[in-house]
């Protein structure tokens, strides 16, 4: 009977080379944890654009367009006052100065050649300079100071010079009127000062309206006549006549913030015929005087 010969089981070691290839895998997945672990991290984007407003905000505030500035003085005048064909910056900057009736108006009269400002900062406020090449001899300077809830604007002594035909523009009654003549303007520590929604002055304002005329009457001149600021607690207004065929005079206060006014105008008894369209015009006929109200 045949004996079969034992099953064997071969019992030999692993090649070397697999070991080895083994272990080279093993490492290169240790070297490449190493190195995925030793990468810094990456900045996070919120950093990248703190950075980039950071450097931006300053360049805002230093180079914003002289628009920034005609914007806010039209919004806060209701659009009496404008600067228009501006350029430069809210700093440094020029304009046309333009007076209009406001809202959907028509009646627009521009002052002759550029409006030129200087807006600086200062430890309490603001310092600004206007200069204007047909009016201002030295320029106009005045500080502004912020405060919380409390706002001081001061003028420097200043004498200045304005055509009157520019007032067409701010609508009734001057563009009636239409007034020829030179305004005359002196103040002498002139401050407003607005808290809690009111406005307090301090110091006084000449105004001379010299050798006024007007499409009314064929006169020319006029007269010429005199409006005085006072500040103070009630701030008071006067009107006289320096001179002239036509005679006016008057007296308001502010009330609140509204300005209630009274007057009267005549004309030299050999001159009623010549002013009699005018006479009817700025005010209320009670005989020969026309009676002027405002507020």
């Amino acid at each position: 009977m045949p004996i079969n010969a034992p099953h064997t089981v071969s019992t030999r070691p692993r090649s070397s080379t697999s070991r080895s290839s083994s272990a080279g895998h093993a490492s290169s997945k240790g070297r490449s944890r190493s190195r995925g672990a030793s990468k810094p991290p990456r900045a996070p984007w919120g950093w990248a654009i703190a950075g980039a407003l950071a450097g931006l905000l300053p360049a805002i505030v230093v180079f914003a367009p002289a628009q920034w500035l005609t914007q806010r003085l039209s919004a806060a005048t209701g659009g009496q006052v404008q600067l228009t064909q501006a350029r430069g910056t809210v700093w440094t900057g020029s304009a046309q100065l333009v007076l209009t009736g406001g809202g959907a108006s028509q009646d627009r009269a521009a002052l002759p050649g550029r409006l030129e400002w200087q807006l600086r900062p200062s430890w309490s406020g603001l310092r600004l300079q206007v200069h204007a090449s047909c009016c201002t001899q030295q320029p106009i300077q005045a500080s502004i100071q912020l405060q919380l809830g409390r706002v001081r604007l001061a003028l420097q002594d200043n004498s200045s010079q304005w055509p009157a035909a520019v007032l067409a523009g701010l609508g009734t009654p001057w563009n009636t009127l239409q007034p020829q003549g030179q305004l005359m303007l002196q103040t002498r520590g002139l401050e407003a000062v607005w808290s809690a929604g009111r406005m307090v002055l301090a110091g006084t304002a000449q105004l001379d309206a010299m050798s006024m005329s007007s499409r009314l009457s064929t006169l020319r001149p006029m007269g010429s006549y005199r409006l005085n600021l006072a500040g103070g607690e009630v701030p008071t207004l006067t009107l006289s006549t320096l001179q002239g065929h036509l005679q006016l005079s008057g007296s308001g206060q502010w009330v609140g913030q509204r300005l209630r006014f009274t007057g009267e105008a005549t004309a030299a008894p050999d001159r009623e015929a010549a002013l009699a369209n005018l006479l009817n015009i700025i005010g209320r006929r009670s005989g020969a005087r026309s009676l002027i109200t405002v507020g």
